[in-house]
């Protein structure tokens, strides 16, 4: 029986500015299935033909969506192949996620890749709320319309506006509030973003987020895109840790595969709304207005402006009901 899913939204600007449509490269975390189970299933789904890499690593050739890599998502599993890395790898089974990794994927692309959800479910595939330990999440890496400043800079600021509201909405599993996970925007660095001069370049929005997030550790993690801008303006120690892409990097901390309903297209809705907000000046005002007037010196309370900006969406039909 196949079961029902919600389709994949449309971004409000679907294509770049050259007019091609803006693709997507979806990332997927899960437990439960050993990496080879996992790449016969998307196989069998997907079509192609598998290729063995060095030991629990595979390719998906030539599927309908093109390339997949499927693997142990461990740092070690780009090490040297030797006895003590496969024990590593053997021994991290339990609680390391295998990586499903899509090419670059066009709307319809995502909706097929969507399809493999149900599959891998019925396999017995585990998602974030099986374990504590379970650090699995889903990674959406969105091409930008274009490389002009304010087609970078409107949605960045639209999650910095935001992310309290969309941590407050769709909080993280209970069972996982142990493991450390991407930690939220500075409020410094939101303050200095809507302090920015309207005419700001490229340069200097960079040099704005390198200051409060010289890390990769945020949910909306702008250095794989600033690295493929301008890899001379990043510090060389996160240039060396950060692949360069033309891609805003959105990261999601759990994935509910094995959760009856759960799909794909429910995770991509919280960056289609993001850009929502981005494509809708007077809600950017207000946000910004708002977020100012409720904002001191000092956050005491990222909670109290969650349920401002929810309320603020709610009037805009953006969510469907208060954050508690």
């Amino acid at each position: 029986m196949t079961e029902s899913r919600p389709d994949i939204a449309p971004l409000p600007r679907p294509d770049t500015a050259s007019g091609a449509p803006r693709l997507v490269g979806v990332e997927i975390e899960i437990g439960g299935l050993p990496e080879v189970r996992v790449a016969r299933v998307a196989r069998d789904t997907l079509g192609g033909r598998l290729e063995q890499g060095d030991g629990p690593f595979w390719t998906l050739k030539d599927s309908e969506i093109g390339d997949l890599e499927i693997y142990l998502d461990i740092f070690i599993r780009k090490s040297e192949k030797s006895a003590l890395r496969d024990a590593a790898l053997t021994l991290g089974r339990e609680v390391i996620p295998v990586e499903i990794v899509s090419p670059p994927l066009t709307r319809d692309g995502m909706r097929r890749l969507g399809d493999l959800i149900a599959p891998l479910r019925r396999a017995g595939a585990l998602g974030s709320s099986a374990g504590v330990f379970f650090g699995f999440g889903i990674h959406f890496n969105i091409q930008t319309v274009s490389e002009e400043v304010a087609d970078i800079r409107g949605p960045l600021t639209a999650f910095a506006l935001i992310e309290d509201w969309l941590r407050a909405a769709h909080p993280i599993d209970e069972t996982r509030r142990i493991l450390p996970f991407t930690t939220p925007y500075p409020t410094g660095f939101v303050r200095a973003l809507l302090s920015l001069d309207p005419a700001a370049d490229l340069g200097q929005l960079i040099a704005l987020y390198v200051g409060h997030n010289a890390t990769r550790n945020r949910g909306l993690d702008m250095l794989p895109l600033f690295a493929h801008l301008a890899p001379e303006r990043l510090p060389p120690a996160l240039l060396a840790s950060t692949a360069r892409r033309p891609t805003f990097h959105f990261r999601l901390p759990d994935c509910r595969i094995d959760e009856p309903g759960w799909s794909l297209a429910q995770e991509w809705r919280r960056w289609v709304l993001v850009e929502q907000v981005a494509s809708d000046p007077r809600l950017m005002r207000v946000l910004a207005r708002v977020w100012q007037a409720a904002h001191g010196p000092l956050t005491l309370s990222r909670h109290t402006w969650a349920q401002r900006a929810g309320d603020i969406l709610l009037g805009a039909g953006l969510a469907e009901e208060p954050v508690a």
